[in-house]
């Protein structure tokens, strides 16, 4: 004689942990649907409407370089304001995108003393350096560099202000000290 009601039983518990997988599967999917890829596809969009930074800062409009990474937490959750913020300032400020994880902007990188991501470096419209904002910055702090930029007027206090001077000499002694030595500092480097 057999006995079916093992057989039963197996199969329900077989069938419970399959639901449970499947549940968790797609809250996790539906998790990374919601943020994760739009906040990608945002970074994305941003990147694809960028100009080489060389003609932004020639083009007689302020300009913003954005300094940032696909896997940045921090530069995902900026991306939804950096977007609605071009949107509305599109004709007016040029948004250069630049990814640390890009070999090809690692003489910028050194430049413009990107140590940390987000890293925001503003241009006035003749391309000359006005200052940075290191973090996460929201719609409304975004929206008021950008009408500093536009107006040519002083950039909000929670910016950073800077001489290019300083600028200048920091990145020449910088060049020196490479060229005696080969650091590994940058945007991933944490002292």
């Amino acid at each position: 004689m057999i006995d079916n009601t093992s057989t039963g039983k197996d199969l329900s518990l077989l069938q419970k942990n399959f639901l449970v997988f499947l549940s968790l599967f797609l809250v996790v999917s539906l998790f990374f649907f919601r943020t994760g890829f739009k906040a990608n596809k945002m970074l994305d969009q941003l990147a694809k409407n960028s100009l080489e930074p060389d003609i932004a800062l020639s083009n007689g409009k302020p300009t913003v370089f954005e300094f940032y990474a696909d896997w940045c937490e921090a530069c995902k959750e900026m991306a939804p304001d950096m977007v609605e913020v071009e949107k509305l300032n599109s004709n007016k400020v040029d948004i250069v995108l630049l990814n640390v994880d890009n070999s090809r902007w690692f003489d910028l990188i050194n430049k413009y003393d990107v140590s940390g991501i987000p890293k925001l470096i503003f241009f006035d419209d003749k391309g000359e350096f006005k200052g940075f904002s290191l973090g996460v910055r929201k719609y409304s702090e975004l929206n008021e560099i950008f009408l500093a930029l536009i107006n040519n007027s002083e950039l909000p206090s929670f910016t950073k202000l800077s001489n290019i001077s300083n600028l200048i000499s920091k990145n020449n002694s910088k060049e020196l000290n490479n060229k005696m030595i080969t650091r590994s500092e940058g945007p991933r480097f944490h002292s």
